[in-house]
């Protein structure tokens, strides 16, 4: 075996193969007049939520000498009460953003010799905590619309035998939802668990099922939602999961202690409190979402359907979208590039954001 040697100043650590070469997870952070390229709700916080916050936050200050509750019982109410569907907080489990709580699925039901299957394209951050996890990957496909067929799920389940499956509804990056069928057929087949990432459930078109409702049918299905995109508390770091409660159970075995902090569950606490003054945020955000899929429409561009917060959106042919990113953050307007050949992704935000948006876009494309 020929010895590795490290570039030059650098100290050969015993750094995992699997990680060698690898770049951290990351969407790029360049100064822009116009920032739509993360998904984050562009509405701050209302006055009236700030104060709330900010009084929960300080009743827990004087304490902060102590541990916080370890299991976050009273946020895990708040957030199964939240949820609806008659859960308790044996059916929740919480932690610092959804990330985290993925990672701990991997930890508690993957890891060596097991293997997750997620369908691309799909959020990037799995295939890299399954890597985080030494956890193996199964990169699954769906149809040349985005889509995925009932069939063409099971097919690939049988194919890998995964003991984790992702799923994402809406999808991640492309705003897809699942149809129920979906969902049921691969939780019905899957040898191990099946999660249901619903990250942006609350900005989906009316109609679009949850799979909150199938829960009671099917053990083995877990639901993970945040509080990022529709409470606007990226900041905040709050993820969460609905499943059975031996699913609870085996996450706890994992977790690090005392992972939620007390000044975290205090302000995701008064956030669920406020609810609907954060919520309403969410139908002007869908609005100015539908306004760019008929705006980019109407230009000739193609359009992937979105019930999420964001917009996928082919370049127009001859382009070439890494030059067509580049000419937006020229104009102020910083868009993701996310290496999906042909298409880039912009989140919706403020009329005005979406304004600018559209203008730089248009005359880009002109």
């Amino acid at each position: 075996m020929t010895a590795r040697r490290p570039p030059s100043g650098q100290p050969d650590l015993p750094l995992r193969d699997a990680l060698r070469g690898r770049s951290p997870y990351g969407a790029p952070q360049v100064p822009a007049r116009v920032r739509l390229n993360t998904n984050e709700n562009s509405y701050p916080l209302p006055d009236g939520v700030v104060d709330a916050i900010a009084k929960g936050v300080h009743e827990v200050l004087r304490d902060l000498n102590r541990y916080p509750d370890r299991d976050a019982l009273g946020l895990r109410g708040d957030l199964a009460r939240y949820l609806g569907h008659d859960l308790t907080p044996a059916h929740v489990w919480a932690a610092n953003g959804s990330n985290e709580v993925q990672q701990q699925l991997l930890q508690a039901f993957g890891g060596p010799g097991r293997t997750a299957l997620g369908f691309t394209p799909g959020y990037s951050m799995h295939p890299l905590l399954a890597q985080a996890t030494a956890t193996g990957w199964g990169a699954g496909r769906r149809a040349g619309d985005f889509g995925l067929a009932a069939a063409d799920a099971v097919a690939q389940v049988r194919e890998h035998r995964p003991a984790v499956v992702f799923l994402c509804s809406p999808n991640n990056p492309t705003g897809t939802a699942l149809p129920l069928d979906v969902v049921e057929a691969v939780a019905a087949l899957a040898p191990g668990v099946v999660l249901v990432d619903e990250a942006y459930a609350e900005f989906a078109r009316p109609g679009t099922p949850s799979a909150l409702t199938l829960l009671p049918r099917y053990p083995n299905l877990i639901v993970s939602r945040t509080m990022s995109k529709a409470f606007a508390l990226a900041g905040a770091r709050v993820g969460y999961l609905a499943a059975h409660p031996a699913v609870v159970d085996a996450l706890q075995l994992v977790r690090l202690p005392y992972h939620l902090s007390a000044l975290t569950q205090a302000a995701a606490r008064a956030a669920l409190a406020s609810a609907p003054d954060l919520l309403a945020t969410v139908e002007a955000i869908k609005a100015e979402r539908d306004r760019i899929v008929g705006t980019l429409r109407a230009a000739g561009l193609t359009v992937a359907d979105s019930d999420a917060n964001f917009v996928l959106f082919a370049v127009p042919p001859g382009s070439d979208q890494a030059v067509l990113w580049r000419a937006l953050l020229d104009r102020g307007v910083l868009i993701r590039d996310l290496g999906l050949p042909g298409w880039l992704r912009v989140t919706a935000g403020t009329p005005e954001e979406t304004d600018a948006f559209l203008t730089a876009l248009l005359e880009c494309i002109s």
